[in-house]
């Protein structure tokens, strides 16, 4: 007895494994379908990719900006230096503008006084050493690039000439300094003081 329903267990074990096997069958079809279907890796890739381009533009603008800054920076310091190396020349080369102001009268005295007519042998001597006195100065401040601004008988000129007078003379070109009034100087091309004229009509 117990050997007849062997084959017949066997057979419900049989069928019982191809059932499961059935069931079995259309979950890992599901599965497969499942994990076809999950594939969002790639668009966070493309997401940190696009971050990366940002953030590597940024950078450069960044970049870009501080070299303008540094450009505008180095161009404003050479800009400083020039100016203050003209500066620096202007000073050296008129470092003796307020002391020859101050002489200007001096060399006027000595015209007024060498003007003067003498009388005796003792004031001739005595104009003789104004004179040399006055050459010696007059000698001394053109080594310092004072010169005389040329006056009677040249067109005025109002960066030259200042005009005090004015009279009628046929003889003269219009406009033409007839008599200087006061010597005016130049320091190394700069008007230290105008020649005061009388300007014919």
């Amino acid at each position: 007895m117990s050997k007849k329903n062997e084959p017949l267990k066997t057979e419900k074990q049989d069928m019982a494994e191809e059932v499961e096997e059935k069931a079995k069958a259309p979950v890992a079809e599901e599965e497969t379908e499942f994990a076809d279907t999950e594939t969002p890796e790639v668009d966070l890739s493309a997401e940190q990719e696009e971050e990366t381009v940002d953030e590597a533009e940024e950078l450069r603008k960044q970049l870009e900006a501080e070299q303008n800054k540094y450009l505008r920076l180095l161009a404003d310091y050479d800009n400083f230096k020039r100016r203050t190396q003209i500066d620096k020349d202007l000073a050296n080369k008129f470092r003796s503008q307020s002391l020859l102001s101050d002489i200007l009268p001096v060399l006027d005295n000595f015209e007024r006084a060498l003007s003067l007519q003498t009388t005796s042998e003792e004031s001739a001597s005595v104009m003789k050493g104004v004179e040399m006195v006055q050459k010696s100065l007059i000698e001394a401040v053109s080594r310092e690039g004072l010169e005389e601004i040329k006056a009677v008988g040249e067109p005025f000129d109002p960066n030259f000439h200042q005009a005090v007078m004015q009279e009628k003379d046929d003889s003269a070109e219009p406009g033409t300094v007839l008599q200087e009034l006061q010597k005016g100087y130049i320091l190394k091309g700069r008007v230290l003081r105008p020649a005061m004229v009388k300007v014919n009509e």
